[in-house]
């Protein structure tokens, strides 16, 4: 879909999720908005790159390899 990202992240235990998701939303923001400027002109009324929400899910015990060969084979973008 066009509308998501899949990221696989690997943290700290005592780093708070929200935590983690804020600042990757924030400095993905700012990078994305300085290499692509007309960003800046799309979203310029919401004035935010990212929606406000997120989903986390562990994976427990999975191998990494199934995780990350689940995430390639989701759909891109048209």
């Amino acid at each position: 879909e066009n509308n998501h990202v899949h990221l696989l992240v690997n943290f700290p235990p005592k780093v708070a999720v929200a935590r983690l998701v804020n600042s990757l939303k924030g400095v993905s923001s700012r990078r994305l908005r300085q290499e692509f400027p007309d960003l800046v002109q799309h979203y310029y009324r919401a004035n935010k790159l990212w929606s406000g929400s997120y989903f986390a899910g562990s994976v427990g015990g999975a191998p990494l390899s199934v995780v990350k060969q689940y995430i390639e084979q989701q759909n891109r973008p048209g």
